[in-house]
């Protein structure tokens, strides 16, 4: 006979009865009638009382406050005991956890502010939850010679771990040459190398410096002079400076130490700087192959800002009766002219000169023509140089013929002039006429040029100019000593500095660039 069961499913520890789940037969066929009947009452006893149970843990949970901040739902057996929410082994709330995060940055920040450092720039990163770790690299960095206030220009160097961030970065530097000596400027210049990784942002950095040549011996003192360097992606500005400056003409052997010299090209950004300043070189008349040897020699002056100071100082040099085709010339011959605050120092000079020969302001201009150098030479070396032509017997207008003519007289050694000008009166016994037509005397050598070449016109009993004897190249005298007379005298001096010789280029230096390229750099 087949009969109808009830289907039982378990679950923590009870037995529910469905009478609506489909019957199933048991597999037991001997279970006798009475058998069947007696499981089947007693479970319909036992879900009676789950029933009772399930509606009394819902009346109780009802009428629970609403305002238990630890209350949880059931989970226990049946007749177990619910936990304590004492027991040891309960856990802090998220909310208390954030709370005490809270009231230790608080505590932080109490710390901070007591020692002077302002912390508002701090919201949002990272610090240590302790006083006593951040009293820690508080110290370190005051070890390094920082200070309160160079820490509150960057507040943010509190957020670097002493261990996992500051002693391997100042580490790597040190292994590298960087004097320790140098640590406190290099950090107030650039204190976010201290947020760096060594091998994944600074080892590249360097590597790619010893590519541009820069010697491995000369990379420590790159990175004292200009440390930010650190922070530059390779593949951006660094690049795009050294590939224009090798367009314009710049000899690639003498890149390494072009940013040796002036590191600082690396960061200077080509459209804006760079190529600017390089066409407004080439708009006075300088060659741009003349502009990339300047550049060679003196790479610093690519630092020069053009609006600010280039140009106000070009102008003032017209102002001061300077000529504009001899700009060129003046800015070739002393580039730091264009760069420095000029017009007090032509000021300074032009009063002084006044004050001690009949300089008139024309003369003045032509003074900074043929020596620019003349606006750096301090007040006691012009005293000093004016008073020994003085001495030599000049008058006042002769001094001043003399300083027109030659303006180098103002800056040479005094002591070999006085040398050069003895000589001068007892072996060669010239009038003083012969200096006034030719104060550039005093620029040559007395033991190297004027002693042999003066020797071998009294043996060939030649009379001439000093301009002659003097005005010439070695193997351009030997030729002159071949003369049998002096059929004209060779008067003219020639300029004291040549553009043609910044533009002495050998092959192996010529640009790989296309001049037309620089469009890419704007």
């Amino acid at each position: 006979m087949k009969i109808m069961s009830y289907a039982g499913i378990t679950k923590s520890n009870f037995l529910l009865v469905h009478p609506d789940l489909p019957a199933l037969s048991f597999c037991r066929s001997h279970l006798s009638s009475s058998s069947i009947l007696m499981v089947t009452s007693n479970y319909e006893k036992r879900f009676r009382l789950i029933t009772r149970f399930q509606y009394s843990v819902a009346a109780r949970t009802s009428a629970s406050s609403v305002d238990a901040s630890v209350s949880k739902p059931y989970t226990g057996r049946l007749g177990g005991k619910q936990r304590s929410s004492t027991s040891l082994y309960s856990r802090p709330s998220l909310i208390e956890m954030k709370n005490e995060r809270i009231a230790n940055r608080a505590k932080v920040y109490d710390f901070l502010r007591g020692i002077g450092i302002v912390p508002d720039e701090l919201d949002g990163l990272e610090l240590p939850v302790t006083i006593e770790v951040m009293r820690e690299r508080v110290d370190f960095l005051h070890n390094l010679g920082l200070t309160i206030e160079d820490i509150n220009n960057y507040p943010l160097v509190l957020g670097c771990s002493v261990k996992k961030n500051m002693i391997p970065v100042l580490d790597y530097l040190g292994k590298l040459g960087v004097r320790k000596s140098t640590f406190t400027g290099f950090l107030r210049r650039y204190p976010q190398v201290l947020h760096a990784s060594v091998v994944v942002d600074l080892a590249p950095v360097v590597k790619y410096l010893q590519g541009l040549d820069i010697k491995p011996n000369d990379i420590p003192r790159v990175l004292e002079r200009y440390p930010e360097v650190l922070g530059f992606k390779l593949e951006g500005t660094m690049s795009t400076s050294v590939a224009y400056l090798v367009g314009i003409g710049v000899a690639r052997r003498e890149i390494g130490g072009v940013l040796t010299r002036y590191p600082e090209i690396l960061g200077t950004r080509v459209g804006r700087v760079i190529k600017p300043f390089v066409e407004y070189l080439e708009s006075l008349g300088i060659p741009r192959l003349a502009i990339a040897k300047l550049i060679e020699q003196r790479p610093h002056i690519l630092g020069f800002g053009l609006e600010e100071r280039v140009k106000p100082n070009v102008d003032t040099l017209v102002e001061f009766n300077v000529r504009k085709e001899a700009l060129p010339l003046v800015v070739a011959q002393y580039p730091e002219i264009i760069g420095i605050d000029l017009k007090p120092k032509l000021l300074g000079q032009q009063s002084l000169l006044n004050s001690l020969t009949e300089l008139s302001l024309e003369d003045f201009g032509s003074v900074v023509e043929k020596m620019p150098q003349v606006v750096s030479v301090t007040n006691n070396a012009i005293l000093k140089h004016v008073g020994f032509l003085k001495d030599c017997g000049f008058s006042l207008q002769q001094v001043t013929k003399i300083v027109v003519g030659c303006p180098q007289v103002l800056a040479l050694n005094i002591d070999i002039m006085k040398l050069s000008f003895d000589f001068f009166q007892r072996e060669m016994k010239r009038p003083l006429d012969d200096l006034i037509a030719f104060p550039a005397f005093f620029t040559y050598g007395l033991q190297s040029t004027i002693k042999p070449r003066h020797k071998m016109i009294v043996k060939k009993g030649l009379k001439c100019s000093l301009s002659w004897l003097l005005n010439c190249s070695d193997e351009k005298f030997e030729e002159r000593m071949n003369y049998d007379t002096i059929d004209m005298e060779e008067m003219e001096m020639v300029p004291s500095f040549d553009m043609n010789s910044l533009m002495v280029r050998s092959d192996d230096s010529s640009s790989e660039y296309e001049e037309d390229s620089d469009d890419e750099y704007l």
